[in-house]
């Protein structure tokens, strides 16, 4: 970028083709060429902190989408409770990964397991390129990871395992996972180009290993350990629907993390004024930034399909909230290659993260697992499938782009790429599930011994937002007469007798 921006201008030079006498024209003409030169490079850089800081804003307002997609899917009994855990997922995340949490991550010079600079933010804005809007785009990346382990265990969890599982998951599980795969230093990561692993590192852009399969996995340890939710499954085993209560907050939070998406993969890029070839070309980074929402958009558009008709096979009825859950699948999924592949690609990602889903759902209910949300079948399930997708997928064009620094990188090996890039991510998936449920799942496990995990039965008949908030979160009925004017009464709507057969005397 700075490179691109740069003007250079030799006094000497100058001075010669001007003729005698003309030093000073010449330094004076070259001062006024880098004064020039300095504001474009500044320009530069501030419209790539500009896009970045605008991608982190798009990426926070996918919290405002998980907790209308949470809300949504719960009952209504428990509608205060999930939507508290997603302002705390977002509070607490920001202290921990202030603290611990990014320093963990990004924190170079450092060994390839984890970073261990920049606590607190000290020393930055720092030389090495990172700027306070870096910290602020990966917090909110944090702080998604999350919230997609809320949805798994809503319904039944107390509200301090809330809080301790979060500062633990954004503080130190997920920065040391993506450590690994996304800073210069990492074990795997693509951008280590004196030490990738296969000749290749991982790619996983903008996050289906590192975000997605961390939220989902530490999500499917938590709602194990603590069991499924009272009623999920009657006593011959069989499943029983608790739906959530609001159709139209699960819509309103799928087009809400929809549009979030757009930061999440295109902002991944974290610049955009770079050209690719020769200075003043058409075509740069702002093209790829391009590429990578339009294949965001189709595979989620053909994974919401494919589930509607995969569903309407299956149970034979047109679901909304199944399609909303299908689109966020084929988001999930092509999120590790959206930058990587060619758009048609992107359609296969999608119609395959939507088999994909409906099998995990399958394979959950006959292992009697509760996951409210389907957020471990959803991210975890969905995650797994695009990394491979990737390894499968990846054009060698696009890869030399996005990871430039290395020749002869391998790429897709359906397209001539060889099979070292799927090694490579064969090994991530097995990692991510081997680290979170090493560091998640006792944690999940202590908590469950001392009884700090799930709420009593009382309580969650009862519906934690009376027991545990005040109050619910919608007033049915307050009937003004009543003796116990605080007490919520649901009235029983029947039907007028439309008969014309008079009643009997």
């Amino acid at each position: 970028m700075a490179t691109w921006a740069t003007l250079d201008c030799s006094a000497t030079q100058l001075a010669d083709l001007l003729g005698p006498n003309s030093t000073g024209a010449a330094h004076f003409i070259c001062d006024q060429i880098a004064g020039v030169s300095t504001k474009l490079s500044d320009t530069a850089y501030a419209v790539d902190t500009t896009y970045l800081l605008f991608s982190a804003y798009l990426v926070f307002s996918m919290q405002l989408g998980f907790a209308m997609l949470c809300a949504g899917s719960v009952r209504a009994k428990n509608t205060m409770n999930i939507m508290l855990t997603n302002v705390l997922d977002a509070a607490a995340g920001g202290l921990f990964y202030y603290l611990f949490g990014f320093a963990f991550a990004f924190g170079g010079p450092s060994n390839g397991f984890i970073g261990h600079h920049f606590f607190g933010l000290s020393k930055v804005p720092s030389a090495t390129g990172f700027d306070y809007s870096h910290f602020l785009y990966q917090w909110a990346f944090a702080i998604a990871a999350a919230g997609i382990t809320s949805g798994s265990i809503a319904e039944r969890t107390q509200f301090v395992a809330y809080l301790i599982y979060s500062s633990f998951l954004t503080g130190f599980v997920y920065p040391v996972v993506s450590h690994w795969f996304w800073s210069v230093d990492g074990w795997a990561s693509a951008g280590n180009t004196e030490n990738l692993l296969f000749g290749t590192g991982v790619i996983d852009f903008a996050g289906s290993g590192v975000v997605h399969m961390v939220g989902g996995i530490a999500g499917l340890w938590g709602a194990f350990i603590e069991g499924p939710r009272m009623g999920r499954f009657d006593h011959s085993g069989r499943a029983v629907a608790l739906r959530g209560h609001s159709a139209s907050l699960v819509v309103l939070g799928t087009f809400l993390l929809w549009f979030g998406w757009y930061g999440f993969n295109p902002g991944s890029f974290t610049k955009i004024l770079s050209p690719y070839g020769s200075s003043g070309s058409y075509y740069g980074m702002w093209s790829a930034v391009g590429r990578t929402a339009v294949t965001t958009t189709l595979a989620g558009c053909t994974a919401a399909l494919t589930t509607l008709f995969g569903k309407r096979i299956l149970s034979g009825h047109w679901n909304v909230t199944d399609v909303c859950n299908g689109l966020l699948g084929g988001f999930a999924a092509i999120t590790a290659g959206c930058s990587v592949v060619e758009p048609w690609a992107a359609i296969v990602c999608g119609f395959v993260a939507a088999i994909v889903l409906i099998s995990c759902n399958k394979l959950a209910e006959k292992l009697k697992y509760d996951d409210p949300l389907e957020a471990a079948q959803l991210h975890g399930g969905c995650g797994a499938w695009g990394i491979i997708f990737t390894a499968l997928f990846a054009t060698e064009k696009y890869v030399n782009e996005v990871y430039p620094g290395k020749e002869g990188r391998p790429y897709g090996l359906f397209m001539g790429g060889g099979g070292k890039l799927l090694g490579a991510h064969l090994i991530q998936i097995v990692v991510i599930i081997g680290w979170v449920s090493a560091t998640m799942g006792p944690l999940f496990f202590v908590l469950h011994k001392l009884k700090l995990l799930r709420i009593s039965a009382e309580d969650e008949m009862a519906g934690m937002d009376l027991t545990r908030h005040g109050g619910f979160a919608y007033v049915y009925h307050d009937d003004e007469d009543s003796e116990k004017p605080n007490v919520i009464q649901l009235r029983k709507v029947v039907e007028p007798n439309t008969s014309s057969t008079p009643p009997s005397v």
